[in-house]
């Protein structure tokens, strides 16, 4: 307590002593600045704007959003509800992630299938659900989805194929 008393009164005079000595010294004039040197790099020149982006307006009964939505078998067996999309990397859609079977998440389990076993039939109602080329036996089989293992997905003829990606 004493230490921090002593270093408060110091730092006090300290702050009162170099006030007192501000206001008896004349200003001193600003310094010039220093002489800028010539530089190799050349002056850099604005770049012209960005043209501005394309748009493309799509109709409200034209397209509709697919994570959450329904899927059903061909024989309307519930296939659980699509939960994420699979892109590969040039950006085009292979697949989609379904949580499967299950009760309020309890049970369920994550498969992948191929994109084109997929049916969107009026996407436009988000009531009406989207239709799977699969039976639910085949389904049932498919090995579960984690990340970051390999992606098994379950093609349209029911057949199971890894994808293989060079790193």
């Amino acid at each position: 307590m004493r230490a921090r008393f002593l270093f408060m009164l110091a730092t006090a005079a300290v702050a009162s002593l170099s006030v007192a000595r501000s206001w008896g010294e004349p200003e001193a004039p600003p310094a010039a600045p220093p002489p800028q040197e010539q530089s190799a790099v050349p002056p850099t020149v604005p770049k012209e704007p960005a043209p501005p982006p394309s748009v493309t307006i799509i109709g409200a009964s034209e397209a509709r959003g697919v994570l959450g939505r329904d899927v059903r078998s061909p024989a309307d067996e519930d296939m659980g509800r699509i939960v994420d999309v699979i892109v590969d990397r040039s950006g085009t859609v292979r697949a989609a992630v379904i949580d499967f079977g299950g009760f309020l998440g309890v049970g369920s389990r994550k498969i992948v299938v191929d994109w084109n076993a997929l049916h969107f039939g009026r996407v436009a109602n988000k009531s009406e659900s989207i239709t799977l080329d699969l039976t639910k036996e085949q389904v049932m089989a498919a090995p579960e989805y984690k990340e970051g293992t390999p992606i098994v997905v379950l093609g349209a003829a029911g057949s199971l194929q890894p994808w293989q990606f060079d790193r």
